[in-house]
């Protein structure tokens, strides 16, 4: 018996093929009556074969909604009645009475281009039926610093405890918003500070950071991500919730005074602006994790969505009651919004020490330990801090089991200690604990194009888009991934609009340079890297590759040099990327092994770098994909 089930319009049968060889060139294993042999029981047959599939594609048509549709209308109600249901609209049609409530993905006029986003989306869903994880929402999917100052991919990546914030945002990224967001969907903006002092500005937004966090873990309600939801924190409810694609917004105030704390907390219809629930909280200091428990359940009622038991458990899970390790977290988190990670790291390690079982003052430790670590250290130093970062990560984890961002937060730092296959293990769990986190989206699309899954990447990528609309890098991000899925020319556009937005973005200079020394622009690539500070990694690596390419070897020669002299053995996976274009395999492959004796993290570009291509024909680089452990 197969996975997936096909039900269409025999009619189509032509127009259905060319979807049903993407999704078996992708390997699914499905089943379709063109499969069926001679004989009386084909009946009996269609009926096993559709009872057994984890997941029924209905294909919507002219036809197939129109009178003759009788058997793929029976076939969609079985399907629906045993939660298999996944519906397709080939014709611009609207699907039968009773079949409206599940969006069906568009492929109208597709001609069977499996990059397609549109099938990229659908076979991500089809995959996630077949998995029995929930089914990403639909959303519009859209046509790497070093040692000198931040390293490529987490300059790119950003992160989940420390969040990445910056202003402004409209633009392609800009989703379905307002009219016809889903109910079951909610922004928390951020509290306004009643404190009278300026300074507790941290607490406040902490507070509504948390709240955020834990109605993420209620799997049935969309959470919009914390940059954009502070993007639109002077807008009225109405207007935010237009600009976040949400039908409700949730604000508040927190006043803090001597040992006792006052919460008000209000949900707001954010299409009439009327307020759904409101309620006032006045609690001891210490209270703070009950009252945000108390919020979300309401949150939750006022939603008409039933929490189970369990769900009210992930509420409360990796928090704290202690105020001075709260105190401590909520500032960590505000340094780390603003990129100041040593600043960020010294409270949480103030968070540990006032309560030692705070699992996520013990994930954003982890996090930013492996932040510093990447950017600063090398070799055996940099091992032995992986290798603590990773403890505290495995212990946030046994704290609190089933919370998606301590698994998030120990693939982060697999992934940088090379443990490639224990990354995607923890990543994919992350992924099933927390699916509607935008954090964990990122942190996974991000590793998916890493090690080749770019198909799979571009979809998760815009899921988290579709709950981070207004972030402003997210062109650049996308436009990394994209390049890392060969899709050069896309990948350019991306990053010029990028730039043209932010035009001091190190990650869009980094993956335009990049991306146009794969196209063959050195000048360009050349003019890019110029842009780069004086003396950067990066520019120095981009300046040798364009100089090389364009006949000047002694300028490749002196910026190689100038690279060697500043940087020596951090610069090791930049020195191969260097000798790779200038056609010098065996040094290429001699400094890759340096990096591997250095644990260089940059070896998990290793797959999907555009710049190590020259070497993709030499066994030697199947030899390195085997041992560095790419999945």
């Amino acid at each position: 018996m197969a996975d997936l089930f096909v039900s269409y319009k025999s009619e189509d049968r032509e127009r259905v093929a060319p979807l049903v060889a993407a999704l078996e060139a992708d390997g699914v294993g499905l089943w379709w009556d063109a499969h069926l042999g001679g004989g009386a029981a084909w009946r009996d047959t269609i009926e096993a074969e559709l009872n057994a599939a984890q997941c029924v594609l209905v294909v919507w048509s002219t036809r197939s909604t129109g009178p003759e549709g009788t058997f793929v209308r029976d076939e969609a109600t079985r399907a629906l009645e045993r939660g298999a249901y996944l519906p397709v609209k080939f014709d611009d049609v609207r699907p039968p009475l009773g079949f409206g409530e599940t969006q069906a993905l568009p492929l109208i006029g597709w001609r069977g281009d499996r990059a397609d986003p549109r099938y990229v989306a659908l076979l991500t869903a089809a995959r996630a039926v077949i998995a029995g994880t929930p089914r990403p929402r639909p959303a519009a999917v859209p046509m790497a610093a070093a040692k000198s100052g931040v390293d490529r991919r987490l300059v790119i990546g950003g992160g989940v405890a420390v969040a990445a914030a910056a202003a402004g945002g409209s633009g392609w990224w800009a989703l379905h918003r307002g009219a016809g967001a889903a109910q079951d969907s909610v922004a928390v903006l951020p509290f306004a500070n009643l404190s009278g002092d300026p300074a507790q500005a941290y607490f406040s937004d902490g507070i509504a950071e948390e709240l955020r966090s834990a109605l993420t873990t209620i799997v049935r309600l969309k959470v919009a991500a914390r940059t954009s939801s502070e993007l639109v924190r002077s807008d009225d409810a109405q207007t935010a919730a237009h600009k976040l694609g949400v039908a409700n917004i949730l604000t508040g105030s927190v006043r803090r005074g001597g040992n006792t704390i006052r919460v008000k907390a209000d949900l707001v219809d954010g299409t009439t602006g009327i307020s759904r629930w409101s309620q006032m909280y006045d609690r001891a200091i210490g209270d703070a994790l009950a009252i945000e428990t108390g919020i979300a359940e309401s949150v939750a009622n006022a939603l008409q969505i039933a929490l189970g038991r369990e769900e009210k458990l992930l509420l409360t899970l990796g928090g704290t009651t202690n105020p001075a390790a709260r105190d401590a977290f909520l500032r960590g988190q505000a340094h780390g919004a603003k990129q100041q990670t040593e600043a960020s790291l010294k409270e949480f390690d103030a968070a540990i020490a006032a309560d030692p079982n705070y699992a996520l003052a013990r994930a954003a430790h982890a996090q930013a330990t492996t932040i510093i670590a990447g950017t600063t250290l090398g070799g055996a130093a940099l091992r032995v801090t992986l290798a603590e970062a990773e403890a505290d990560a495995r212990r946030a984890i046994a704290l609190a089991p089933g919370l998606g961002v301590p698994l998030a937060m120990l693939g982060f730092v697999l992934e940088n200690r090379l443990d490639l296959r224990g990354a995607a293990a923890a990543y994919a769990s992350a992924y099933r604990a927390t699916p509607g986190d935008a954090g964990v989206l990122r942190l996974f699309a991000d590793f998916q194009s890493l090690i080749g899954r770019g198909d799979e990447a571009t979809a998760l990528f815009g899921r988290a888009l579709a709950l981070d609309p207004l972030r402003p890098n997210a062109q650049a991000w996308f436009g990394s991934i994209l390049l890392r899925a060969g899709r050069v020319d896309e990948a350019i556009a991306a990053l010029r609009q990028a730039r043209a937005r932010l035009p001091d973005n190190a990650a869009a200079k980094l993956s335009l340079a990049l991306a146009l020394i794969a196209k063959g622009g050195y000048a360009e690539a050349r003019a890019v890297a110029a842009t780069l500070p004086d003396g950067d990694q990066y520019r120095l690596t981009f300046d040798a590759i364009a100089a090389a390419r364009l006949g000047d070897p002694v300028a490749s020669d002196r910026a190689l040099a100038e690279l060697v002299r500043r940087y020596s053995d951090d610069s090791q996976y930049q020195i191969a990327e260097i000798r790779a274009q200038r056609g010098e395999p065996d040094l290429a492959f001699a400094a890759i092994n340096r990096a591997w004796t250095l644990a260089d993290p940059g070896l998990v570009d290793f797959r999907t770098d555009l710049l190590l291509a020259p070497l993709h024909a030499d066994p030697r680089f199947a030899a390195w994909l085997a041992k560095i452990g790419f999945p």
